[in-house]
């Protein structure tokens, strides 16, 4: 029961998501307002039966009881989502639930390492990265909440992550944002999940993650405690 404890969070993440619109897409865009169930960030996944299910953790999954198919056609996302449990059968998963609403998060794999072009193709403008539950290394996921400024409507920034190559640490990486002139402005949030298959295989062991990224007040850095996917 403790991974399920994992879900006793709230979510009350409309103010951030108030600024995902350009990165996200949601299941119901005339849907503004949501109920404070339970809420998670899971991956979406299909079975090789065709069951839609969601990956909760590295280890838990989880059956939406009241949603047959995937929303997001037959591409894995990671997805933020507000639920109840329920008492229906899970059959083989871990948990059943009552999925009330459901928002995919920008899911893309890590940039190819450029070199010298780097700085043109992925940018150096400052991104901030939001303290919050949602960044996190899981799945084979490196999940993160930034903050931004953001000018002129319809501009559309890139976030990318690319491995460091640091000779010391094969699980260093740095996240890019190339606001293509777009600096000045209202600040806005955005989410963002990276796939992390291109690191070197954990062999089951838990790393840690180092992320480097350019704020607006310098280089700075954190850790995430993260395990290669089990396929």
């Amino acid at each position: 029961m403790n991974a399920m404890n994992k879900w006793t969070k709230t979510l009350l993440l409309a103010t951030a998501m108030g600024g995902t619109l350009a990165f996200s897409s949601c299941l119901d865009d005339d849907d503004n307002y949501y109920t404070a169930y339970n809420g998670a960030i899971v991956t979406a996944k299909t079975d090789t039966d065709g069951t839609f299910y969601l990956q909760l953790d590295d280890s838990t999954t989880v059956l939406p009881v009241n949603i047959a198919t995937s929303p997001f056609g037959d591409k894995e996302v990671r997805a933020l989502m507000n639920f109840d449990f329920s008492e229906e059968s899970a059959g083989k998963y871990d948990q059943a639930v009552t999925v009330y609403w459901m928002d995919s998060v920008l899911t893309k794999p890590m940039a190819t390492d450029l070199g010298e072009k780097n700085d043109s193709v992925y940018g150096t403008d400052p991104i901030e990265i939001v303290r919050d539950w949602v960044n996190i290394a899981e799945d084979g996921y490196l999940t993160l909440h930034f903050r931004t400024v953001f000018g002129n409507v319809g501009t559309k920034h890139m976030v990318s992550l690319l491995p460091t190559n640091n000779p010391e640490n094969p699980y260093e990486v740095e996240l890019r944002h190339n606001a293509y002139g777009d600096t000045y402005g209202e600040q806005g949030d955005g989410m963002v999940a990276f796939r992390l298959d291109a690191l070197p295989d954990t062999q089951g062991n838990t790393v840690k993650l180092k992320l480097i990224w350019q704020s607006y007040s310098g280089e700075k850095s954190t850790e995430f405690d993260y395990r290669s996917r089990e396929e």
